[in-house]
């Protein structure tokens, strides 16, 4: 499936370490003709990290969409009613809002935004990123492995030596996992 024209909405959580790679794999999106509606989580558009200043990220992923990001709850919640996506990415998506989703809490851009999207029966892609992926986190996942509309952007162990239950996705199979996504297809393998 081509990503020309289609209705990308694209949400940043507060997995910064993976920032850089995943606004990567943005470009590419907006390079193939993906319509991109940035969000980020109130976290990732407010906080500096050792891996860069917020305003920077915001700054540089308003540039590559031509867009401003959305920002707080009453902006995401209009997503769905007005169709502004037809696909959704949550990348990075932290083991926070990976329990929040899994337990319908609705408390950041991202999740109402997701939240809002999901009326439409449309597809959510996310992209794991978690010091607890094989612990604390590990039930929620499974819960959303097993729900209608979410899809998963392959996923590995971040390093099982140092971080032995830490999962992390593979930025360079976002782009393959929303093309499967929107013909309603979980690419294979999960589990890299």
């Amino acid at each position: 499936m081509e990503l020309k024209g289609k209705k990308i909405g694209f949400c940043f959580t507060g997995s910064f370490c993976t920032f850089k790679n995943t606004i990567t794999q943005l470009k590419e999106i907006v390079k193939l003709g993906g319509d991109v509606l940035p969000i980020m989580s109130f976290n990732s558009y407010n906080l500096d990290s050792k891996f860069g200043d917020a305003q920077d990220f915001i700054n540089e992923i308003e540039e590559i969409t031509g867009k401003k990001v959305i920002h707080t709850i009453q902006e995401a919640e209009p997503i769905g009613p007005k169709k502004l996506t037809d696909i959704m990415v949550i990348a990075p998506c932290s083991g926070n809002t990976i329990a929040k989703l899994a337990n319908g809490i609705t408390d950041t851009p991202v999740l109402m935004a997701a939240k809002s999207h999901l009326r439409n029966s449309n597809p959510l892609v996310i992209a794991v990123s978690t010091n607890d992926g094989l612990s604390g986190s590990a039930q929620n996942i499974g819960k959303l492995l097993n729900r209608n509309n979410y899809y998963f952007v392959p996923f590995r162990q971040d390093n099982p030596l140092t971080k032995p239950r830490s999962l992390v996705f593979d930025p360079s199979y976002i782009i393959k996992t929303i093309q499967t996504a929107l013909d309603k297809e979980q690419i294979q393998p999960i589990l890299l």
